[in-house]
């Protein structure tokens, strides 16, 4: 009888370890979701503040081993964990939407007051105590990354003091064991968040983690029922959570939507966020319904705006072809919204290849539906359906590894045009590097061209200057940089490398043939070469972009950080 009091023992405490292993597991793929989570949403959404990725990760980190010292105040481990665990899910159901609430209230808090007092639009209150509010509503999901990590912290040292609780004496392997499983969870979350949560609406991604939370903490409820204390309260709460995340995971998306809305000036005509970024248009009626405006965003920043995107692409476009004489090759990399396309495509080239990594960004600008929205109608009309054209290539993948795969086929390009968004990230910094460019160099003719868009020289000068510098180091015969300003976005600038024996700006001024363009001239182009005096005074102190080094990125950061007096020196 002994012997088989000590096997059901023995079973007991097996299932018990089997269980609360589970939940730990289960726990560590959400902690993991949520730090992506969060970080994912501040770095995309919120557009300016896409270092927080990184430092979200490292305040989580840091929060949860503060958590991990807190746990012990707790002197009931069975009723403070499932309490921990209603408190995750109920901030996880909703830090989005809070999030959201904050950026978007303190956004339009100016416009209301200059509305309320009726003040001029030249005198809208933005600075002092307006714009403190705003930066802490902008920061806010450091706030509630720091909340969670902290929650998220206290789980392993509660789940510890349960496990040896239940088995009545001290474990030697319990922190291996619980951290076994807890680094197993994170893999299985990591896995989650790529393959599924990537795919779907960030309320709805945050949702499904809650509840996974929820459930973990209501599954402990019942298995532990007599050894918690309020258990009724417990499970009255773990209800209204439930009802909360049903509702939030029905509605949230169109709440988040309305309240993101509210951050840009015009009325917003289209929201979706595609796997790897949201895509917003704008609208704007001039004078009538017959003249709207149309504004692109990409992660909160204008990409373009329907009005001046002529002057852009054109300055991309244009002095490239004009300075390759031939161009029965080109390759663009970035531009999936078809408009510098439109305009290789009026030079009569034999093929053009494009390389987008987003598939549902080209899709959208392209003309495949019978009846296409109004908004988007006009936005395939404006790049005059380029992506229809038979001598169009599109590739959809990492502009890195598919320019390797095209040096593996032997391709050759006249010239090759580079339309990505500013190095604001450091995945971005790589195609901004020598690297790059030198695999750039060895994919164009003997007499090819390259053209970089170049951030602006106004507001990021040394990127600007780095960017340059970086394609001198890069095998080409001459690299020369050029400006122009965009209404929309002020002073743009643009770097040309040619294998040329002449460099790009002496062949522009030789160029005869008139530019077929509604803004641009030739005389235009080559003004656009002319800089400030002593603009490139200083250039001896800026550092190329070598690959790994992510010398741009920094540049950049530094530059739009200071625009946006997040810091001054």
């Amino acid at each position: 009888m002994p012997e088989k009091s000590s096997l059901l023992r023995r079973r007991e405490l097996l299932l018990h370890d089997a269980f609360l292993i589970s939940i730990m597991g289960v726990l560590a793929a959400c902690g993991l979701i949520y730090e992506y989570l969060l970080s994912h949403y501040a770095g995309r959404v919120l557009g300016a503040l896409e270092s927080t990725i990184y430092t979200m990760i490292g305040l989580m980190i840091v929060s949860m081993g503060i958590g991990s010292f807190a746990a012990r105040v707790f002197k009931e481990p069975f009723t403070a964990f499932v309490w921990l665990e209603s408190l995750i899910a109920l901030l996880g159901i909703s830090c989005i939407l809070l999030i959201a609430s904050l950026v978007a209230f303190t956004s339009i808090l100016p416009q209301v007051i200059a509305e309320t007092f009726n003040l001029a639009p030249d005198l809208i209150p933005r600075g002092g105590f307006l714009a403190s509010l705003h930066q802490m509503a902008i920061m806010s999901p450091y706030f509630f990354g720091i909340i969670i990590g902290l929650f998220i912290g206290m789980e392993i040292p509660l789940i510890a003091r349960i496990r040896e609780a239940v088995y009545g004496e001290h474990l030697e392997h319990n922190t291996g064991t619980i951290y076994g499983a807890d680094y197993l969870g994170a893999g299985v979350g990591a896995a989650i968040w790529v393959g599924l949560m990537l795919s779907i609406n960030i309320n709805q991604a945050a949702v499904i983690t809650a509840i996974a939370n929820l459930l973990a903490g209501l599954f402990f409820l019942i298995r532990y029922w007599q050894r918690i204390k309020f258990r009724k309260v417990l499970l009255s709460l773990h209800g209204l959570i439930l009802l909360l995340a049903v509702t939030v995971y029905q509605f949230g998306e169109d709440w988040s939507d309305n309240l993101t809305d509210l951050m840009y000036r015009d009325e917003v005509v289209f929201s979706h966020t595609s796997r790897y970024q949201n895509m917003t248009v704008t609208r704007r009626f001039i004078s009538n319904e017959q003249d709207i405006l149309y504004g692109f965003f990409l992660n909160g920043r204008l990409q373009f705006s329907s009005n001046d995107e002529t002057i852009y692409h054109g300055m991309l476009v244009y002095p490239a072809m004009l300075v390759a004489g031939k161009v029965s090759s080109v390759l663009i990399i970035g531009g999936g919204d078809g408009l510098a396309l439109r305009d290789v495509l009026k030079f009569e080239p034999e093929s053009v290849t494009l390389i987008d990594l987003d598939r549902e960004l080209v899709e959208f600008f392209t003309a495949t539906e019978e009846q296409l929205p109004i908004y988007r109608q006009a936005l395939v009309e404006l790049n005059e359906h380029a992506f229809s054209d038979e001598r169009v290539e599109v590739i959809f993948g990492d502009a890195f590894i598919e320019v390797d795969r095209l040096l593996a086929r032997i391709s050759y390009y006249d010239v090759i045009l580079v339309d990505l968004p500013d190095p604001s990230h450091p995945d971005l910094d790589r195609l901004y590097s020598d690297h790059f460019y030198k695999r750039l160099n060895r994919l164009l003719t003997s007499n090819g061209v390259l053209v970089v868009q170049s951030t602006s020289p106004y507001h990021a000068k040394k990127a600007f200057i780095s960017i340059g510098k970086t394609l001198s180091i890069s095998n080409f015969n001459h690299v020369e940089q050029y400006r122009q300003n965009i209404p929309s976005f002020g002073e743009w600038g643009w770097s040309i490398a040619s294998k040329q024996i002449q460099s790009p700006r002496v062949k522009l001024q030789q160029q005869r043939q008139p530019v077929n363009h509604p803004w641009l001239t030739r005389d235009l182009i080559v003004a656009s070469f002319e800089f400030p005096r002593d603009f490139f005074a200083e250039a001896d102190k800026i550092e190329a972009n070598k690959l790994g080094t992510n010398r741009v990125y920094r540049y950049h950061t530094e530059a739009w950080q200071k625009e946006l007096g997040i810091y001054q020196n």
